[in-house]
């Protein structure tokens, strides 16, 4: 049966939202976090494995030293205090991705804790309360198949590839955020991108939410205004930030619809479905799940240096939104414009093209014009579109030699892309340089005198604004290459206009 859901604007008038995110950071080191085995990503299944992160009997962990920095690292950028004496537990439950029957994570003694990651949504600052940043191990992948939805219901078989078992992950729990009201959606997308953009900044993941190296779980709760805060779901493993923003608002209908007609929030995972926007129920919650922690007797506790601490701190790079707010001073941009820049992912690659010798209108006109539109069109990161700032910078550096026009450029960015080579030799190599040579282009001009009397004659009479048919008849027999300047000029010069 088909439940009308309320209108959202109806929903925050009646309902007070409370969010709140725990995101999961695949750390971008070379081995896994206990062995030494590699974390490439998109290995044969089961090829990137030893006896100890398959849980095997006798085999013994070692901490990652590159691992528990990162974790440091990330807890400082978000204003954490780190733990002067912390360490490992097992967490034990059982799936099949799980082959030790636990996870090694942390439990009541985290390494950093209680700080806070400031984001801005519709120009106003909103403070993330930040809970705990903890260090643990991910999990194998389970694949299920036969049947027809990819989960385990009506599949005939399932695999599991233990590749990524292992692999240091980063668990970034914030605080319950109150408040947010009709933003709340937007606040949890904005969180989750500025955090993103803060793990980037300090190159310990690539946080590429597609390949699973940045996952966001999402809690959702609803309660009448001045009540006690509602129960929660936990939407689990959203994988994109449009998707995150997609699951809060979503839980807040479906919430709302059930609050309305007298019935019980259920405490529970749920999974969200990119195709309709849906959430659908998983897990029940109501009964805690008692994991059993305790100590990992394997592994000695964690009591990180003070001046090492103090070390990572002094280098930690400039955070992005205080990075955004200069480079938009610099650049001269409008909070609008540099809200396009940021929403499209091009702040690093305009910086880089500038750095190359391109001005910022102009290296921002090609990323978020030419190349935004080709990304856009493969479903690839921009960054992953085929040009490098140092070929835009090359690019723009031949249009303002006169070199190449606006038309021609895009031809050669177009060979860029497909991985001809650099622009120069592209334009060479294709023949597309602007000609511009008054010898080479008189033939040309002469002929659309003849062809278009009537349009010379206006000329000659000075109505010289109609050169421009001339001008686009020359382009046109130039298969766009000459350089429409010289060309005006002489026409005007020919028809005794100049």
């Amino acid at each position: 049966m088909t439940t009308t859901l309320p209108a959202y604007d109806e929903v925050v008038a009646r309902y007070e939202p409370v969010i709140g995110l725990e995101t999961h950071v695949e750390l971008g080191t070379n081995t896994k976090m206990w062995c030494g085995c590699p974390t490439d990503f998109g290995g044969e299944p089961n090829t990137r494995v030893c006896p100890v992160c398959l849980g095997l009997p006798g085999s013994l962990p070692v901490a990652n030293k590159a691992a528990i920095e990162a974790t440091i690292r990330i807890g400082l950028a978000l204003n954490c205090s780190i733990a002067e004496w912390c360490r490992f537990a097992r967490k034990n439950y059982f799936y099949p991705d799980m082959p030790k029957n636990f996870q090694i994570s942390q439990y009541d003694e985290p390494l950093c804790f209680d700080g806070y990651l400031d984001v801005e949504v519709n120009g106003e600052l909103v403070r993330i309360g930040i809970e705990r940043v903890h260090l643990e191990e991910d999990t194998g992948k389970t694949l299920h198949v036969g049947g027809a939805t990819g989960r385990i219901h009506g599949a005939t078989e399932s695999l599991v590839d233990y590749n990524r078992a292992g692999i240091p992950l980063v668990e970034i729990v914030t605080k319950p955020i109150p408040g947010t009201g009709a933003l709340a959606p937007e606040i949890a997308r904005a969180y989750v991108a500025e955090l993103r953009d803060v793990v980037r900044s300090l190159g310990v993941s690539d946080v590429r939410m597609e390949e699973g190296s940045l996952r966001c779980d999402v809690n959702t709760s609803l309660n009448l205004p001045g009540e006690e805060w509602g129960t929660r779901t936990e939407t689990k493993n959203v994988n994109s930030l449009r998707s995150v923003e997609r699951a809060v608002r979503s839980e807040m209908l479906r919430q709302a619809s059930v609050l309305d007609a007298g019935g019980r929030i259920v405490q529970e995972t749920r999974h969200f479905h990119e195709d309709t926007g849906d959430t659908t129920s998983g897990r029940s919650k109501e009964t805690a799940t008692d994991y059993r922690y305790f100590p990992e007797p394997d592994l000695v506790p964690l009591a990180p240096d003070t001046a090492w601490v103090a070390e990572l701190k002094a280098a930690l790079p400039e955070l992005p939104r205080l990075r955004r707010k200069r480079i938009q001073q610099d650049w001269g941009l409008s909070d609008l414009d540099m809200e396009s820049v940021v929403n499209a992912g091009a702040v690093e690659l305009i910086e880089a093209t500038v750095a190359a010798g391109a001005t910022p209108a102009a290296a921002r006109k090609w990323w978020l014009g030419e190349l935004s539109r080709r990304a856009n069109e493969t479903g690839v990161e921009l960054a992953d579109v085929g040009a490098t700032p140092a070929q835009v910078a090359e690019l723009q550096g031949l249009v303002d030699a006169g070199k190449l026009n606006d038309k021609l450029a895009r031809a050669v960015l177009e060979g860029v892309v497909a991985g001809e080579g650099s622009p120069t030799e592209i334009m060479t190599n294709r023949n597309l340089e602007v000609v511009s040579d008054t010898g080479a282009l008189t033939a040309a001009v002469d002929e659309a005198i003849a062809a278009n009397p009537d349009i010379a004659d206006k000329i000659r009479s000075g109505k010289v604004a109609a050169a421009g048919a001339l001008v686009g008849a020359v382009m046109k027999t130039t298969r766009g290459q000459a350089d429409a300047k010289t060309v005006r000029e002489l026409i005007l010069e020919r028809l005794g206009a100049a």
